[in-house]
Order: C-alpha cells, then structure tokens, then sequence
C-alpha cells in the first residue's frame, strides 16, 4: 500500500536521550494518523526492531552511541530501500548534514524544531518531500553556490529552485513557498526531489572528492 494512501503513519525513533525519545514516542502516539513503532536508545537496538518491526519513517538522531546514526541510515536504506529515514539532530554543521542526505537520508531537521513542524516534517517526507529546517537549507544553499555556480556543471540548481532554498532559509514552510513563488505545493516537492537528487549525485562526484571535499568543508 502506498504512504499516500494508509491512515496511519508507523513511526520509529532512534534517540539515545530517554527523556526525548520518550517524548517524541508519546507525541507520534498522541497525534490522530501517527502510531509510535518503536523507540531506540542506540542504532545497534534499532537494527534489530526494526527486522521485526519495520516502519513508514524512522526519526534518526546522530550522535549516538556506538554506531553512529549517518552509517545506522546507509545500512537501513540498503537493507529496505522504500522505508524513509529522517534525520533529527542538535548538529547543524556542513559535513554531518551533507554526510546524512547523502547517506539516504530523506530529510534534516533540528532538535530545536517546533513538535508541530516536526509531524508536518514527517508528513512532508511521507508525502514525497524533502523536510530541511531553514539552518540546513541555509547549508545546503551554499554548498551549491560553491561547488556548482551558475553556468557549471550538471549539478546546477534551476533559478527557481535556488530562489526556494532561500526562501526555506527565510523561515517559509512548503505552502507559502508555494504562495510566493506562486507555483503549486507539488511542485515545490518537485524542486525538492531535484535538489536531493542532485545534492546526492554531488557525493558520487569529484566536486567532493577526498581534497575539494576539505576544502570545502574547511
């Protein structure tokens, strides 16, 4: 069954802090067309659950203990390769972010982002988009401002989709993106799935080989 079309989004969390896994499990179980699937304290646990138990999203902290949640992400997305893994982290900086996207994962929030923004998040991601909180989107802006400036290379932004990452940065959410650049919300899913593509076809290429990746994250 498609995502689009189940009434309820099985959730799992990956979070080595009690207090905020536990908090995140009661709110997914709280909110109508959410179901908690599972709570890990560390990605080794969330292996195994999830084999049992796999679900439609799986919130993935990083910094954890033991496995770290980017290779806990990489091994999830081969193992089953339509389940969505959103990244939910306190690291803002370059590398991790770019690491995580380029990992497999579906999308970048912050752990300061809003409970409300954090279930439209997931329901973005399950929905076809690319949730990113405006710091990350600030982040990813640069990176192809840097690498791939206008008139170089195949992994150039379209104006349009440049000018949405900046409006993300500003604070926009999907629907008044969508109202500004007057476009519809799908299409703002659309310019997200090209940046994504082309943020991952950036990790395959030698625009972030070993000594330009340095560099660019010196």
């Amino acid at each position: 069954m498609s995502l689009l079309n189940k009434s309820t989004i099985k959730t799992a969390v990956v979070e080595d802090q009690r207090e905020i896994r536990e908090g995140l499990g009661m709110l997914i179980d709280a909110t109508e067309g959410y179901q908690c699937a599972g709570a890990y304290g560390s990605m080794e646990e969330a292996l195994e659950g999830i084999d049992l138990n796999v679900p439609d999203i799986v919130l993935c902290d990083i910094g954890l203990p033991g496995m770290s949640g980017i290779e806990g992400i990489r091994i999830l997305k081969e193992r089953y390769p339509g389940l969505l893994l959103l990244t939910l982290s306190i690291y803002d900086d370059d590398e991790r972010i770019f690491d995580a996207l380029c990992a497999g994962a579906c999308g970048y929030l912050l752990k300061r982002t809003s409970r409300a923004r954090l279930l439209d998040g997931i329901n973005e991601a399950v929905t076809g988009g690319t949730p990113i909180s405006p710091e990350v989107a600030s982040r990813v802006l640069a990176l192809f401002r840097d690498v791939c400036p206008p008139g170089r290379g195949v992994h150039e932004l379209t104006p349009e989709a440049m000018r949405l990452l900046e409006l993300l940065v500003e604070g926009h959410n999907y629907p008044t993106a969508a109202e500004e650049l007057n476009i519809t919300h799908e299409t703002v899913k659309l310019h997200m799935r090209e940046i994504y593509h082309k943020l991952q076809a950036l990790c395959k290429s030698e625009a972030v080989a070993p000594g330009p990746r340095e560099r660019l994250f010196s």
